[in-house]
């Protein structure tokens, strides 16, 4: 795998930051991208599409999807899966015959062609709509990482879920989370692959896995962090279902805990989907890596038959790996949730069927929404 594709190198993330902007013909699918997101409902983001497709624009993109550049390629597939999620297509096959009754021919013709210039199976999920739909607030130095830029810059989305005039959503919130999820998870791709081929005895084994437990106790410190802010953000009816339907389908999956998983052996994933399903969304070239990375470290996972102290090391990264993706979910719960009321305190939603703010004494006043974004956490120095 050369070394821009290599999670080692900088994670799950792109190989260089996401394009913020298209050009010439494509800035149709920029703007088509930012209305529907902005959508109040689903039914008026598929109008747009709609509209787009019998005004010719869908079709004019689908013939120049071979003309793309790899890196504009993944921008413009990120912005079909955004139009496909604020639409309601999460479960869509496009290549389904009866996927066009749902949508327009031509949009799904995109969709497919930019499916395949992606490499990606499956578009609408969070590594296309999170890890290449965000952008550094100010310009960064030469130099710097992608993963560095990730992890130390304020990060702004590049297609808002939330209207222009208005601070960012819950959805938007738990995006850009990820994204810094993975930029500071990149050090369990290269403690991984310090253990992948690896056999119990090896001195290195003990050392690398207690350094695995202390990364993933800095990622639930992170992510305790991105709830409390996410808590305060405000949320729409829209939203709450883009993020439904996508964790019904276990599109939420972070890739960096796929890895941690492949080394680890461990169950417990967000939506309870096989490995081979939540790796769907991932594209070609990670799903391989992964692959090779199970078969390399299947002499890890043999502490988990045994005694000792790397034995204990394994045992104990484990629990820390359970504990990370617990958190992990209770953010996502949190970004479902609707916008807490004086009943509820931050960082925490009211019980499924129960109106916000039940509990509060009568006649409490509702509290206004946030009228400014809320800034992003400090990066924890991992």
């Amino acid at each position: 795998m050369p070394p821009s594709h290599d999670p080692r190198t900088h994670g799950f993330l792109p190989s260089r930051p996401p394009a913020a902007q298209l050009s010439g013909a494509w800035t149709e699918l920029d703007a088509l991208a930012v209305a529907a997101a902005a959508a109040p409902a689903r039914e008026e983001a598929r109008l747009l599409v709609e509209r787009a497709a019998r005004g010719g624009e869908v079709a004019l993109l689908r013939g120049r999807v071979a003309r793309l550049p790899q890196h504009r390629a993944e921008a413009a597939a990120m912005r079909v899966a955004v139009v496909a999620a604020a639409c309601g297509w999460t479960g869509l096959d496009p290549q389904a015959p009866l996927s066009r009754r749902a949508a327009h021919e031509d949009f799904l013709g995109l969709w497919t062609a930019l499916a395949h210039r992606a490499e990606h199976q499956e578009l609408v999920a969070l590594p296309t709509l999170s890890l290449l739909n965000w952008a550094p607030e100010r310009k960064p130095s030469r130099g710097t990482s992608v993963d560095q830029l990730a992890r130390s810059e304020t990060l702004v989305p590049i297609v808002r879920w939330a209207p222009p005039d208005q601070p960012l959503s819950r959805l938007d919130r738990l995006m850009l989370a990820a994204v810094r999820l993975e930029a500071h998870g990149i050090w369990l791709s290269r403690l991984a692959g310090t253990l992948a081929g690896r056999a119990p005895g090896d001195e290195a084994v003990g050392i690398a896995l207690g350094r695995l437990t202390r990364v993933q106790r800095c990622l639930r410190g992170q992510l305790h962090q991105e709830e409390r802010a996410l808590a305060l953000a405000p949320a729409s009816a829209q939203q709450r279902g883009v993020l439904g339907a996508l964790a019904e389908r276990g599109a939420l999956e972070p890739p960096v805990l796929l890895t941690a998983d492949a080394v680890l052996g461990m169950g417990g994933r967000l939506g309870g989907g096989s490995r081979h399903q939540l790796r769907r969304h991932l594209s070609d070239r990670h799903r391989a890596w992964l692959a090779a990375l199970d078969r390399h470290s299947a002499g890890v996972r043999t502490l988990t038959h045994r005694r000792g102290p790397d034995a204990d090391a394994y045992r104990e990264a484990q629990e820390s790996l359970v504990a990370l993706r617990r958190t992990y979910t209770q953010l996502v719960r949190t970004a479902m949730g609707a916008a807490p009321g004086p009943g509820v305190a931050p960082g925490r939603t009211a019980a499924p069927g129960t109106r916000p703010g039940a509990g509060a004494r009568p006649g409490a006043p509702r509290p206004p929404h946030p009228r400014r974004a809320v800034p992003a956490p400090v990066g924890l120095a991992l």
